[in-house]
């Protein structure tokens, strides 16, 4: 039996801390805000789970056990988190071939899908799409709930809320009370502003996401509608359906940029630049009911999700968006093997 230390309460550092306890390990979790917490990078309402990659047969793969590794988290943590709408990525021709070339490559099931059948969608002009029947929406909120309420009932696991993280070394973490905690391994997987605990440098982004109400009378074709990629002028453009107490989101790599700190900005322009997005067939009958920014980091180097070990104890996982929540059990299965290397 080991010690594992995790320093974040997010997606990753809750995923890892179940793992590690189910494998009969003691597991602490500290945060610097309540656990879950509803400003960490993780907490929104939904992210995307897609499986397919087009022209990436191993990240297909990849993704697929990640799937599978939420549907067994969701066993474990007996509530649904995962909604299987599937995921639809628009595309030439061409695109559209190769993308079915990877499903059949990696044996992941993928149709071809016209335009027409999705009609509230706004298609750039010359593609069609292509659906994922096996991805879909994870509902973000209702994990990290059931998560912490699994890991606060568990006998190997302490929770340990508003107690922030100063510095982290091997086989130690430093509280700003000055209290310095023992373990065998440590995970930092802190907000993307938070990595001066490892002076890790990283890159930063800061995304706006609208989030949405659908007229009366599209709701229920949205009800069962599936989550659309590849859209909007630049093409950089994905939604998610609403459903399951979530609303309709919106977003695009137009409205990504780097900053300096997680200090927001005037979201205003970046949602007005956004909803000018032709992203919604007839969008002015939509209703905007909110608009948030998040953060995510990036390596410098390869401007990437990071997993980076630290020490020989200590591996760092900063936030990383929507596709480093959806592979979260892959990186939480990662660490393990490092924790099974140090209690060998």
């Amino acid at each position: 039996m080991a010690s594992v230390a995790v320093v974040g309460a997010g997606v990753t550092g809750l995923v890892t801390a179940i793992g590690c306890a189910r494998a009969g390990h003691r597991v602490t979790v500290f945060d610097r805000g309540p656990i879950p917490n509803p400003a960490s990078a993780s907490s929104d309402q939904h992210r995307a789970l897609r499986v397919l990659r087009p022209g990436d047969v191993d990240g297909t793969r990849r993704m697929a056990e990640a799937r599978r590794r939420w549907l067994e988290l969701e066993s474990v943590l007996r509530t649904k988190i995962f909604r299987p709408v599937g995921v639809v990525t628009a595309g030439t021709r061409d695109e559209v071939g190769q993308a079915l070339g990877t499903a059949r490559e990696a044996g992941l099931p993928a149709v071809a899908v016209s335009p027409e059948t999705l009609s509230p969608v706004a298609f750039p002009a010359g593609t069609g799409g292509v659906l994922d029947p096996d991805a879909g929406v994870l509902l973000a909120e209702r994990f990290l709930r059931a998560a912490a309420e699994w890991l606060a009932a568990h006998p190997a696991v302490e929770l340990r809320p508003r107690r922030a993280v100063v510095d982290v070394g091997d086989h130690r973490v430093t509280l700003a009370d000055g209290t310095v905690a023992g373990a065998d391994l440590v995970l930092v997987a802190t907000g993307p502003g938070s990595t001066e605990p490892i002076g890790q440098s990283v890159t930063l982004y800061r995304q706006t996401m609208v989030y949405l109400r659908p007229p009366g009378k599209l709701a229920g074709w949205w009800a069962s509608a599936p989550g659309v990629g590849r859209i909007g002028a630049a093409r950089t453009a994905w939604l998610l359906p609403p459903g399951a107490g979530t609303l309709l989101k919106i977003s695009s790599d137009t409205v990504c940029r780097k900053v300096e700190s997680t200090v927001d900005d005037d979201r205003g322009p970046w949602a007005e630049r956004l909803l000018a997005e032709p992203i919604l067939a007839r969008a002015e009958d939509y209703t905007v009911v909110g608009v948030r920014d998040c953060h995510y980091a990036a390596d410098p180097v390869g401007d990437g999700p990071m997993l980076t070990r630290i020490h020989p104890s200590v591996w760092s996982r900063p936030a990383c968006g929507g596709s480093g929540f959806a592979a979260a059990p892959l990186v939480a299965e990662e660490i393990l093997g490092a924790v099974l290397e140090v209690s060998a």
